[in-house]
């Protein structure tokens, strides 16, 4: 994508243009009106909410005001430490002290100004909670619920939530409540029904939609930035597809635009935000950048990021940074589905082990899902023939946990999927040996996995890979088993397998950009009037993934932090 020089007619003009809707664009135009700037935010899709409507909606946020709620503690120095720590050097310590330092603020300055509202999920650990500065809790926030009915018309053009992020594929579950339900926590029974009772007895709105009055998680979240817009008067333009950055004077002034089959020039007196996401959907640049194999058709984001922004600041010769990394997650293939299902927490779960082509594990199945993908790739190029690896599991964890493509058997029993799924969606068979074989994995290597799985499951503890020794493992695991409540043993006829494909949330590569998320060339010189955010920028996380909410929590950040430095710079002449 070519830079387009010189200014010219313009057929609009605002401060601040925001190229993309999901939570880090919204923020950005949110942030930028509140100083008094006239904002536009630009959707190339026909609904807005990006990535984030489909996600978990938490941000990660240390030393947020809810953590003394809550009976926490936590500090900026064991914040910045354990962020230092995770990201080896990597990161330049002024942008992580940005993130940190600004986080916190940008979560009041949402509730206090523009009643977009987070609260502290207390019992959400980190993802390295083991680590110096890490923490069992506290640090990750999720939006509060919202009622879809204050929309009016715009809840039509929201990006609906992914099936598997809802009870039933209809009725929405917050973070707390997942966690209860996944374990099985107490009052767990009595939370699904109020969840049916409130989504049935609502009867005006079933006549509408099928889908849920009550958002939670990234529907909430992209709400809530919606509503804030819609009464602030800032407008989101979709099917509104950027063509290129306007350069004039060595500055970003503008965009090209695309829309309704016309091409308009925007001018940014102030700037250009850009926040359209990674390049999950766009092979050529997997194959560019990514490690070996790799798919679009694996990851588990909606089929929407191409590297638009990335590829616009390229053009004006933005330097790229991280762009071999993804925020990785194992994903499976569930049919007529538009992305791969993600395994989050079915891996926590005992009676499961995922294995490679030789039946042998490589991985702590309860790690942290980007830890999983790592373990995928160094493990297939040593030969062992591990993409796609297989999550195998047996009868007793097939009845009492989801995986992936379908709920546990007590509530949709296999009889209840489709016919044409079996042996080649999902693989079952009455013995190891024969699994094995319709799989194509070793029969004597996964049986080995499988006893000594069972006799790790007895003694409570996985020598080999830890499993089930820190609070993020157990998270997701079930409280009713021990001695380690991560581990239990695979030796109940029928047998079950499931591929698992290297895929992601998101990829984490894109323009590098200073402490003040403004773009910077290759010689560290900064390309003026441009910004970056989310993940079209470099991630701030490096290669790591400090806790639930590492992707938003940034990306919110840096979108308020671009907004007051825009308040700050000048208009274009």
């Amino acid at each position: 994508m070519d830079g387009s020089k010189g200014s010219g007619d313009w057929d609009q003009q605002f401060d601040v243009i925001v190229i993309g809707s999901g939570a880090g664009g919204m923020t950005a135009a949110l942030c930028a009106k509140g100083e008094g700037l006239s904002a536009v935010v630009l959707e190339k899709e026909s609904v807005y909410g990006g990535t984030t409507a489909v996600s978990g909606g938490g941000i990660w946020i240390p030393c947020n005001d809810d953590i003394a709620k809550n009976g926490g503690s936590d500090s900026y120095a064991e914040a910045l430490g354990y962020v230092k720590l995770l990201t080896e050097g990597e990161v330049p310590v002024p942008r992580i002290e940005a993130y940190l330092q600004n986080a916190p603020e940008m979560v009041r300055h949402l509730a206090r100004k523009f009643g977009v509202v987070f609260r502290g999920v207390k019992l959400y650990p980190d993802y390295y909670p083991n680590k110096p500065g890490g923490k069992d809790g506290y640090r990750s926030m999720e939006p509060v619920e919202f009622n879809a009915a204050l929309l009016g018309t715009e809840f039509d053009r929201l990006r609906p939530a992914f099936a598997g992020t809802q009870v039933m594929g209809r009725m929405a579950m917050n973070q707390v409540e997942a966690h209860v339900l996944f374990t099985k926590g107490k009052g767990w029974i009595g939370i699904v029904l109020k969840m049916m009772l409130r989504y049935w007895l609502d009867l005006g709105w079933r006549l509408k939609t099928k889908r849920d009055r009550r958002l939670t998680l990234g529907q909430a979240l992209v709400a809530h930035l919606r509503h804030a817009l819609l009464k602030q008067d800032v407008p989101v333009w979709l099917e509104s597809g950027m063509e290129g950055l306007i350069e004039d004077n060595g500055r970003v002034a503008g965009v090209l635009v695309k829309q309704a089959g016309k091409t308009l020039r925007l001018r940014a007196k102030r700037g250009v935000v850009l926040a359209s996401g990674g390049f999950e959907n766009n092979q050529q640049m997997r194959e560019q950048y990514l490690p070996k194999p790799t798919q679009a058709n694996w990851t588990g984001a909606p089929r929407i990021n191409n590297g638009d922004g990335i590829r616009a600041g390229l053009a004006l010769g933005a330097k790229l940074g991280f762009m071999d990394l993804v925020w990785g997650s194992p994903t499976v293939h569930v049919p007529g589905a538009s992305s791969q299902t993600t395994l989050f927490v079915e891996r926590c779960a005992p009676g499961c082990v995922i294995v490679n082509k030789k039946g042998k594990r490589f991985v702590n199945e309860a790690a942290a899902y980007p830890d999983v993908v790592t373990a995928m790739y160094r493990d297939d190029a040593q030969g062992n023939g591990c993409v796609p690896a297989w999550f195998v599991f047996d009868a007793n964890f097939r009845k009492k946990y989801p995986a992936g493509l379908f709920l546990p058997s007590q509530i949709q029993p296999d009889s209840a999927l489709p016919k044409d799924w079996l042996d080649k969606v999902y693989f079952r068979a009455d013995s190891l040996e024969a699994l094995a074989a319709k799989i194509g994995v070793d029969a004597a290597g996964l049986k080995e996995t499988t006893r000594k799985i069972g006799e790790y499951a007895k003694a409570g503890k996985d020598p080999e890979f830890g499993k089930g020794d820190t609070s993020i493992d157990r998270y997701y695991s079930d409280p009713t088993v021990g001695p380690n409540s991560c581990l239990g043993p695979v030796d109940t006829g029928p047998f079950y397998a499931i591929a698992l494909y290297p895929g992601e949330i998101g990829t984490k590569g894109g323009l590098w950009c200073d402490e003040r998320a403004r773009v910077l060339r290759e010689d560290g010189s900064v390309i003026t009037g441009l910004y970056a955010i989310g993940n079209c920028s470099a991630a701030v996380m490096g290669k790591t993934y400090a806790g639930a909410g590492s992707t938003l929590g940034p990306a919110m950040t840096f979108g308020y932090i671009a907004a007051r430095d825009l308040a700050a710079a000048g208009a274009t002449a």
